[in-house]
C-alpha cells in the first residue's frame, strides 16, 4: 500500500492514511519510505517546514496511525533516512534537518516500543539512483540493491541499517561508537522507569 505524505494538506493526508489504515487487517512491516529533497540555502522557512512536514511528522503520522497493528503483530518500523541524518548535506540543509529529525524520532520510538515488542529500524541510506537524487553527479546505489539490504537488515535484527556501499563504509564504526553507545544508554532508561 501507498501512501503520499508530500501531497495535500495535513488533513488530506490523515485522511488517506486513515483510509490506508481501515484496509489493513494485520500488520508485520511498516516501511516509511516518503520524503522531499529540495536545493535550498535555509532562507526560505516554508522550504524547512515542507521538509518536516513530510519527512519527519510524515513519517510520526503514518507510525501512529498504523501502530496498534504492530503492536499486535509485534512488527517492524522501518523508516528510510539517510546519512545526512548523522552529517549535514549543506545543499539540501533543510532535507538534512529533516532526516536527523526523523532519526532523534526512530531511536526514541525504538526505546519507547520496544517493552511492547515493536522494533524500530533506521535506514542510513548514502546515494540512491532515484529521482530524488538525479542532480547528484556522485556514485549511486540501485534502489534494487538498497531495498535487498534493508530486508536483509531487518532480518538481522539490525537497528541501523547501512544498505549501500557508501554508507557501509561507516556502519562499524558508527554500531562500536560514542553515540550508539549513548542511545543504548538513554534507551535503558525507559526500562528503569517501567521497572518502578
Amino acid at each position: 500500500m501507498h501512501l503520499n505524505p508530500s501531497a495535500g494538506s495535513r488533513d488530506e493526508c490523515a485522511e488517506q492514511t486513515q483510509e490506508a489504515v481501515d484496509k489493513v487487517e494485520s500488520l508485520d512491516i511498516l516501511i516509511n519510505n516518503a520524503g522531499v529533497a529540495l536545493f535550498d540555502d535555509l532562507s526560505d522557512r516554508a522550504a524547512l517546514e515542507r521538509h518536516l512536514a513530510v519527512n519527519l511528522f510524515g513519517t510520526y503520522g503514518v507510525t501512529q496511525a498504523f501502530l496498534p497493528l504492530l503492536t499486535r503483530s509485534r512488527g517492524a518500523i522501518v523508516n528510510v533516512l539517510s546519512v545526512a541524518a548523522l552529517a549535514t548535506l549543506p545543499i539540501v540543509p533543510a532535507y538534512s534537518i529533516s532526516k536527523a529529525a526523523a532519526f532523534s524520532l526512530s531511536q526514541s520510538l525504538r526505546a519507547l516500543l520496544a517493552g511492547r515488542g515493536v522494533r524500530v529500524h533506521a535506514v542510513l541510506a548514502g546515494p540512491v539512483d532515484t529521482e530524488m537524487s538525479r542532480g547528484f553527479e556522485v556514485p549511486k546505489a540501485s534502489p534494487e540493491s538498497v531495498a535487498r539490504a534493508i530486508f536483509d537488515g531487518v532480518e538481522r535484527g539490525e537497528e541501523d541499517i547501512f544498505p549501500d556501499p557508501m554508507s557501509q563504509t561507516m556502519a562499524e564504526s558508527w554500531r562500536s561508537g560514542a553515540v550508539k553507545a549513548l542511545e543504548r544508554q538513554n534507551a535503558a532508561l525507559v526500562n528503569a522507569e517501567l521497572v518502578k
